[in-house]
């Protein structure tokens, strides 16, 4: 899959590229990351990418012709149609079932946005799709980007030490969609405080056990939504509910 990426500051970018487990995705081309700066596309001695606001208000907002040039140029590198994808405060949040479709995709064009924002025309001519973190505001695109990319990679077959490792992971619906459970390493005791005894206990299917009952405590505490749409989906047991009722935990129910 390949991802080219839109943005002002392709050096933010290049050290991520560089280190940490994913980098096995991308230095082997599983995730192809390109950087394209809009920058190199404007026109003048000062290669203009910004202007002020129509209708006055602070700051900038980034020109729509060095964007458009610099799309048309990645465009016509790939030739196969990708979507345009621009990180925006209005867009669907980004969620484990959105990181998977990108995963099992060619990949896409992400439009990392600076300043106030980015000439409407642009969005309107060439977007197909916008995503948003969360409801607060980045300085720009390229830590939404990084975010997409990093859990994209983690998922190609081979990036992780254990390939199975991802399963565990909260919001996985391969699984059920919980959140994950505690984890603890050596030493047994730190500041006081045991490992579980379950753990050390070699009993398999106790640990397994415990694990599950963690993984719903915590998600009915701190996510009952999820818990309820596992509920729904036929992902609890009639064990699981008498977990859950036998300490009061019943989600959003």
């Amino acid at each position: 899959m390949r991802f080219d990426l839109l943005t002002l500051f392709p050096e933010l970018l290049e050290p991520f590229l560089r280190v940490g487990i994913n980098r096995r995705a991308f230095e082997s081309g599983q995730v192809d990351v390109r950087l394209t700066n809009p920058r190199d596309f404007a026109h003048g001695n000062y290669k203009r990418v910004d202007d002020r606001p129509f209708g006055g208000g602070p700051g900038m907002v980034m020109l729509a012709e060095p964007l458009q040039a610099a799309l048309q140029a990645v465009q016509a590198d790939r030739a196969d149609g990708a979507p345009v994808v621009l990180f925006s405060p209005v867009g669907r949040r980004l969620d484990h079932a959105q990181v998977v479709r990108w995963a099992d995709s060619a990949g896409a064009v992400l439009v990392c946005g600076r300043y106030e924002g980015i000439d409407q025309r642009f969005i309107d001519a060439h977007v197909d799709e916008q995503v948003s973190l969360g409801d607060f505001v980045l300085s720009g695109g390229e830590v939404a980007a990084m975010a997409l990319l990093d859990a994209v990679a983690r998922l190609q077959p081979g990036v992780l030490g254990d390939a199975d490792s991802h399963l565990m992971d909260s919001f996985n619906p391969e699984l059920d969609g919980l959140l994950d459970c505690p984890h603890y390493t050596r030493p047994e005791q730190w500041n006081g405080t045991p490992v579980p005894p379950v753990l050390l206990s070699g009993h398999h299917e106790q640990i397994a056990r415990w694990r599950r009952e963690q993984r719903l405590a915590l998600t009915a505490q701190y996510r009952p939504d999820l818990l309820e749409q596992a509920r729904v989906q036929g992902r609890l047991d009639a064990q699981d509910e008498r977990f859950l009722a036998r300490h009061g935990l019943r989600g959003a129910t």
